[in-house]
């Protein structure tokens, strides 16, 4: 296919989004969680995904919510599982329970070692690695499979280089398509997607995307995975900190321009870290041309905690 007929096809292919929620830590969070669901069901996302805490501490809450989400809403659960702390057998006893459940996609990650740990050390009888679970996952169901992807470098790893050739491995093994940590430069992600695409990457490169609802706290994720936050960025939130609306209207007006932008160089799949908000993911979510589906429309979440 020539350069222009892609171009031409990419131009024309629909768009998809699968969004991100954590575990509510009590009925107040669990009520906005199951509001936020029901916002952004009608525009039917490809699935919906439920972390772990970042050391495997809320697994039942995801096991929970994820179970919840695929019996009674018409959503597909994604829930997130993770090496830390659990034996191989353990992990494919809790993939197994969620296969019996109709559950299909999961998300397989390494995680982050329990807080004071310091580096990752591997459980002595669990699965060392993400592309280790991942294996294990392919072996035991088809599941569909998402990973994580790093434009900026994993902070453990060793290079670019060593980290892409992470990435491989985690595809090789059986993942469908790696999702990536959030950033704020376009070109990151595209020289990203061009350096996966020249070494062999098949899979979609999702990127993820990260709506700025506090902009302290987003620093704080930036610090803690490697990403970088552009000056330009830090300009337009500046004396901002006491001002929620005038914040809420610049990050709908950072996302929807990052989103845009992706949106002319062929990307037709996006990943929303919702921090289980609706209100700017759906902004932009309009903004990229979803509406809602009149099939899902208030479908879902039906019976969701008032």
């Amino acid at each position: 296919m020539s350069t222009a007929a892609h171009s031409c096809q990419s131009q024309s292919a629909p768009i998809s989004v699968s969004f991100e929620f954590f575990p509510p830590a009590d009925a107040a969070m669990e009520a906005t969680l199951w509001r936020s669901l029901e916002r952004l069901a009608p525009l039917a996302p490809g699935f919906v995904s439920v972390t772990y805490g970042a050391d495997g501490s809320t697994r039942e809450r995801t096991h929970s919510i994820v179970t919840r989400i695929q019996r009674r809403t018409t959503l597909t659960g994604a829930p997130h599982l993770t090496c830390i702390d659990a034996s191989r057998a353990e992990i494919l006893d809790i993939a197994r329970s969620y296969w019996d459940e109709g559950i299909r996609h999961l998300v397989a990650l390494r995680g982050d070692p329990p807080r004071g740990q310091g580096a990752h050390r591997p459980h002595a009888a669990g699965f060392a690695y993400a592309s280790d679970l991942v294996a294990g996952l392919a072996a035991l169901a088809p599941f569909d499979i998402s990973v994580a992807a790093y434009p900026e470098v994993h902070p453990e790893a060793a290079s670019a280089e060593a980290d892409l050739d992470n990435l491989r491995r985690k595809i090789d093994a059986g993942a469908s398509r790696a999702i990536t940590q959030f950033f704020y430069d376009t070109d990151v992600y595209l020289r990203f997607r061009d350096r996966c695409a020249a070494a062999g990457v098949q899979a979609p490169i999702v990127p993820g995307i990260l709506p700025i609802t506090r902009f302290a706290q987003v620093l704080r994720f930036a610090r803690a995975c490697g990403a970088s936050i552009p000056h330009w960025l830090h300009e337009r939130f500046a004396g901002l900190d006491e001002d929620e609306e005038t914040r809420r209207l610049i990050a709908a007006s950072v996302a929807i321009e990052q989103v845009q932008a992706l949106k002319r160089h062929g990307v037709r799949e996006f990943h929303f870290y919702t921090l289980n908000r609706a209100e700017l993911t759906y902004a932009i979510c309009h903004a990229l041309g979803l509406r809602p589906l009149a099939q899902v429309a208030g479908a879902a979440c039906a019976d969701a905690p008032a």
